[in-house]
């Protein structure tokens, strides 16, 4: 992926592909499960909030039959590196992860990131849909809008990026994402 950045505003990500799903707070599991039953993937980073939704999230996806590991800043950073790398070695395809990973992992394979719960500002936003088509590969980015401050860090985004970010549509092409 390559950014460009020739205007403080413009700052873009070549071949992401970015929506957003309007949803209650409740929906949001449910809804999780469906995206990773019907998107084709190499791997996914799924962005929550919080160390004890890294935690529950994490426990809920194994038990729903998605095998994913967590990195979250309640680890040892000995735990958290041995985790990492499982993940970038491939095997897990799903990581659940606070913004400690949101900057500074380069994984080839990740080609969506999905803000389970809407970073706090545009800046992190960045950083977190970044983890997708790095190495310029494609890449998908899809986040989960619940509330009023949601919206408005979304449309923080929007503004400050130059973007527009529609809404997810019931059928996505996966050459728009997936790499060749």
């Amino acid at each position: 992926m390559e950014i460009y950045v020739d205007d403080e505003a413009k700052l873009t990500l070549h071949g992401l592909v970015q929506h957003y799903i309007k949803l209650t707070e409740s929906e949001k599991n449910r809804k999780l499960n469906d995206l990773l039953d019907a998107l084709d993937f190499n791997q996914v980073v799924i962005f929550v909030k919080s160390v004890s939704r890294a935690a529950e999230l994490n426990k809920l996806l194994c038990e729903c039959n998605f095998p994913s590991i967590c990195i979250h800043s309640g680890m040892t950073q000995e735990e958290r590196l041995t985790r990492y790398k499982n993940f970038k070695e491939g095997h897990k395809r799903i990581l659940v992860a606070t913004d400690l990973v949101g900057r500074g992992i380069d994984i080839e394979r990740v080609n969506i990131v999905i803000n389970y719960d809407m970073p706090d500002s545009a800046d992190t936003y960045l950083h977190r849909v970044g983890r997708a088509g790095r190495f310029g590969t494609k890449g998908l980015a899809i986040t989960f809008v619940s509330s009023a401050s949601d919206s408005d860090v979304l449309n923080q985004v929007q503004e400050r990026f130059e973007v527009d970010i529609k809404e997810l549509p019931e059928q996505i092409d996966t050459s728009t994402y997936m790499p060749s």
